[in-house]
């Protein structure tokens, strides 16, 4: 699932609440054209589930209009698995980051069929939102399905999940908040493991540490289909922010 942009730091980052002076892209701008449906939901649909992007902090209360446990998903594609866990999940909060107006639209479009009162979604850098809108520990779960796994070598500083942006991403979490990140590039899901498993913010849920379950709440979307399709193996992590 390409991910929303976030800001992989050229120079290591001091403040993990300050968006970092110098980065580099984590995602490429595609130029998928969006349907007069996607259309019309990025037009009508935007001001009940859309938030602006800016700098101003977010007060999650206000934005969902009551005070309930969110779940922030970093990149959702076309929005498959977030609004399914957002209609079976009507106790809690969604807040879902994705930069690709396509799958903004589509997300909007189910959304809006689904009925959805506790989803909202931002289209801006997740590093961003994370260092100037979000609050310290304001969440419950942290979501991070098929990013762009950016499979050159030459690229590999692309990739969205570092050291920076897992402390970043911990200092936004409730301590006992859970982490789920899922791959079907080997690699990617080695080095995953590697780096949650060096910070100290979090800790492996798997006894003896190595890769999850995969969790039964995660609709099979057309990323996962498709790396199946190619013969991938999936891998699951699921963390525990301390």
């Amino acid at each position: 699932m390409d991910e929303i942009g976030t800001s992989l730091t050229i120079a290591r980052m001091q403040d993990p609440a300050s968006t970092p002076p110098r980065s580099i892209r984590s995602f490429v701008k595609r130029g998928g054209r969006t349907t007069l449906a996607q259309d019309r939901a990025l037009t009508e649909l935007w001001p009940r589930f859309g938030i602006e992007p800016g700098t101003m902090p977010l007060d999650l209360t206000l934005v969902f209009g009551r005070d309930a446990p969110c779940v922030l998903e970093i990149g959702f594609g076309d929005g498959e698995a977030l609004v399914a866990r957002a209609a079976a999940e009507p106790e809690r909060n969604f807040l879902g980051l994705e930069v690709h107006p396509p799958g903004v639209g589509h997300c909007l479009l189910i959304a809006e069929a689904a009925q959805l009162t506790n989803l909202r979604v931002l289209s801006q850098d997740a590093v961003e939102v994370l260092g100037t809108r979000l609050a310290d520990a304001c969440l419950d779960e942290a979501l991070i399905w098929f990013p762009d796994p950016w499979p050159k070598k030459r690229h590999h500083k692309r990739r969205l999940l570092n050291p920076s942006f897992a402390t970043l991403l911990a200092s936004r979490m409730r301590s006992g908040a859970t982490l789920r990140f899922a791959s079907d590039w080997a690699h990617y899901a080695s080095e995953a493991l590697e780096v949650l498993s060096a910070s100290t913010d979090f800790h492996n849920t798997v006894p003896g540490g190595g890769y999850a379950d995969r969790p039964s709440e995660r609709v099979l979307t057309k990323f996962e289909r498709r790396g199946l399709r190619l013969g991938h193996a999936v891998f699951d992590l699921k963390f525990r922010r301390r």
